[in-house]
């Protein structure tokens, strides 16, 4: 079973939420938990795996062959994410806005172009002292492709059945997110309850729904009952799972880097519950 756990915006307490989750069930079921928000990742931070694997995450990068080259711009034309450009006579590669896909080469009709590895990122692996398989992906400074980073970490030492796998989506909701949620059989969308939670949960439904993915809400940091949050997630059915109460112990403690199910150790429970709501939700698919 695979769960995503994402939010709109950054610093809702996406990771505080997973991480916590995760320890919270590896006590009774074989989990595995992978980040990927590749850009920044810090669900190391509260499980604090032993790390002892480590893999280059790497792409195929277009080299233009120009004594083979035609000039044709087929090449140029295949590719949907910009990277080549035809100039006169002249094709000219973009490596950043290369995915590494492969169309460029497959349609060149004078096979003048060669694949070269390029390195935009670093997989790395370990077990945590609980026994959770911990796997986060480490985007190279500089390089803006995060997608391909996050595919390559969702196929790395992919967990056998009877597994629980808990994936920490990025921030936002952009075409990373949407790549972390593939596949998954769940998503728990973290909110919170101000203006600014509800603008970017709608866009996350947006994409849940698209996607044809069941989901559910978190509100962290609630203080009191926010009416337009509530009517929301009715008006969109999306359930409300858990409400986590604003709480400096709480904060102080996530600050330290400590699991919420050490702050607060009802939580285990808390969540144990919240995932036989989620097993339930999921089995009765349409």
């Amino acid at each position: 079973m695979q769960i995503a756990i994402a939010s709109g915006k950054g610093g809702t307490g996406k990771t505080t939420i997973a991480t916590g989750l995760a320890y919270a069930l590896s006590s009774n079921h074989n989990v595995c938990f992978k980040d990927c928000d590749v850009e920044a990742p810090n669900g190391h931070i509260f499980l604090k795996p032993l790390i002892d694997k480590k893999k280059e995450a790497v792409i195929q990068i277009p080299h233009i062959d120009v004594n083979k080259c035609s000039a044709c711009g087929k090449c140029v034309n295949v590719c949907q994410f910009h990277a080549l450009a035809q100039i006169g006579s002249s094709i000219m590669v973009f490596p950043q806005l290369c995915h590494g896909c492969g169309s460029c080469t497959w349609n060149c009709p004078e096979n003048a172009i060669v694949e070269k590895p390029n390195t935009i990122g670093i997989l790395e692996s370990g077990c945590t002292g609980g026994g959770i398989q911990f796997s986060h992906g480490v985007l190279t400074i500089s390089e803006p492709m995060s997608t391909p980073v996050i595919r390559q970490l969702k196929r790395w030492q992919k967990p056998v059945e009877d597994v629980i796998t808990f994936l920490d989506a990025p921030p936002g909701a952009s075409c990373s997110v949407v790549e972390t949620l593939r596949g998954s059989d769940f998503v728990i969308l973290v909110t919170e309850p101000t203006p600014f939670g509800i603008h970017d949960l709608r866009q996350m439904a947006g994409i849940i729904q698209d996607m044809r993915i069941k989901a559910g809400v978190i509100i962290n940091r609630a203080k009191e009952e926010y009416a337009p949050l509530q009517e929301y997630c009715l008006k969109a059915k999306l359930p409300i799972l858990m409400q986590i109460p604003f709480s400096r112990e709480i904060a102080a403690g996530i600050a330290q880097g400590r699991l919420l199910t050490s702050i607060k150790p009802e939580y285990e429970r808390l969540f144990s519950n919240m995932f036989d709501e989620i097993i339930s939700s999921v089995s009765q698919r349409e």
